[in-house]
């Protein structure tokens, strides 16, 4: 038995009609007629947006706010409507590659720009980067599940764990209590694993996981809501000692001059805040396994798909970064929950949005599986469909090597934060730039030419800062 349809199966170009007209690219569907008639029940608009949504937006949420008191007010909401409005583009130079070639793979994208090494280069680069993503979210449930139970089942007694500047950091708290087997977070991660994960990555196409990731929406939805009816709950200036469960600390805004926003800032520490906006709308990876499997599948109708799953992530971005930096303002720090879980550990609404959030990344897991393992079968086996055990097989090796990294290198978020740092760059702003301009007929003046050119440079622009940020951090932190 072998596994059909778009999701293992790579149609090369020369297999379907290229150089169509740009104006009946846009209605006409990737892979012909007929394809479109076998796939009439294929993934509704409405599951595609989700998928996407969920590629988008990930723990990642969690930092805009800091970025937000490192930026400014305005200066955030430009660079993030800048960012978006570049991850909007670049998806669309990649959807009218598609439409143009007849390919629906980002790998053969890169076959038909800089032959086997272009599709070498994308393929190792999304395995790269999806392993990266995978692991730093593992890593982040093994360390912060075990305190997010216990809140619940003995709340007075909970420690904390929490993830700040890139480094595990873990307040233990000794109770006689606290050897029950939810406090094990690589117990609990294999548990995961292999009850949830892995029946999720096992699915054979990414349309599937629509209902998930309608779930993980709604738990983002949930998280912005409570951070903006938290800031009424919370006093600025804030008390100069707070008792939480596990101190009395001062995290306070201690003057009224502190309580004041800032509409635009210019630090040292907004060239660490701009990589954390750049890349927080990288879902390339995942773009084109959902085209290939929408329903009616045209560029216009994926585009929009493309618009309505950034607009919707780029409003929750923002009305949760600009509500948590209103209600900590300079103090807000890395990770917004710890702020919350300082002042507020035993409150209701923080206690099940820190779960929410929980969830909604260990749902992420398996919708960036897909890319990954996609990725290593186009490598090992090109066009040629794969057996169930084969599918199977890569599947249950490619999630235990993840789960190993998350399990047992102790810093994983750093060591793939500097291989991160170039994939995510290069898959967001410089493939798709350098591919339309390799295989577009279009004259170098023309306006999506000129728009690849500015990508590319966008990307490596990034790409330097934000390496250049990482590496400055890992340093300091020696």
């Amino acid at each position: 038995m072998s596994i059909n349809g778009s999701a293992h199966k790579v149609r090369r170009s020369g297999d379907s009609v290229s150089g169509r007209d740009s104006e009946s690219g846009e209605t006409t569907p990737l892979l012909g007629n007929g394809s479109v008639q076998s796939r009439s029940t294929g993934a509704s608009f409405t599951s595609s947006v989700f998928n996407l949504m969920n590629a988008i937006m990930g723990s990642g949420i969690l930092g805009l706010a800091y970025a937000m008191a490192n930026t400014g007010i305005v200066s955030f909401c430009l660079l993030l409507m800048l960012v978006a409005s570049l991850a909007a583009y670049s998806i669309h130079l990649l959807l009218k590659l598609c439409d143009y070639t007849g390919v629906n793979s980002y790998e053969d994208l890169g076959d038909r720009a800089l032959k086997k090494t272009g599709q070498v280069l994308v393929g190792v680069t999304i395995i790269v980067q999806n392993i990266g993503a995978m692991s730093s979210y593992l890593f982040i449930l093994k360390s912060e599940l075990p305190a997010a139970i216990r809140s619940f089942l003995s709340p007075g007694e909970a420690g904390t764990y929490f993830l700040q500047s890139g480094r595990s950091m873990e307040k233990k708290w000794t109770h006689p209590d606290l050897t029950a087997w939810y406090d094990d977070g690589r117990l609990l991660l294999v548990l995961i694993a292999v009850c949830i994960i892995l029946p999720l990555a096992m699915l054979p196409k990414i349309g599937f996981l629509g209902y998930t990731s309608s779930l993980s929406f709604f738990f983002m939805l949930y998280f912005a809501i409570v951070v903006v009816v938290k800031k009424w709950s919370i006093p600025c200036p804030l008390p100069h000692n707070t008792t939480t469960l596990y101190q009395t600390s001062k995290i306070s805004n201690d003057s009224e001059s502190e309580c004041t926003p800032k509409l635009f800032v210019v630090s040292i520490k907004s060239a660490y805040a701009i990589p954390t906006m750049a890349f927080s709308f990288l879902c390339h990876t995942a773009v084109l396994p959902i085209y290939c499997e929408l329903e009616r599948p045209t560029k216009a109708r994926m585009q929009k798909v493309a618009n309505i799953g950034i607009a919707l992530s780029f409003f929750l971005y923002f009305i949760s970064s600009l509500f948590g930096y209103l209600t900590f303002y300079s103090h807000v720090g890395t990770e917004l929950l710890f702020a919350y879980n300082s002042y507020l550990p035993r409150d209701i609404m923080v206690m099940t949005v820190r779960l929410a959030i929980l969830i909604s990344v260990l749902l992420t897991v398996p919708l960036i599986h897909f890319p990954a393992r996609k990725a290593v079968i186009s490598l090992l086996y090109g066009e040629r469909e794969i057996s169930w055990l084969i599918h199977i097989i890569l599947t249950v090796i490619l999630l235990s090597v993840v789960l190993m990294m998350a399990i047992f290198v102790p810093d994983i978020s750093s060591v793939f934060g500097v291989v991160g740092s170039t994939t995510s760059s290069c898959l967001l702003f410089v493939f798709p730039g350098i591919f339309y301009l390799k295989i577009s007929n279009q004259p170098l003046r023309s306006v999506d030419s000129v728009g690849a050119i500015l990508l590319v440079i966008f990307g490596f622009i990034m790409g330097t800062v934000s390496l250049s940020v990482i590496i400055v951090t890992l340093v300091k932190t020696l």
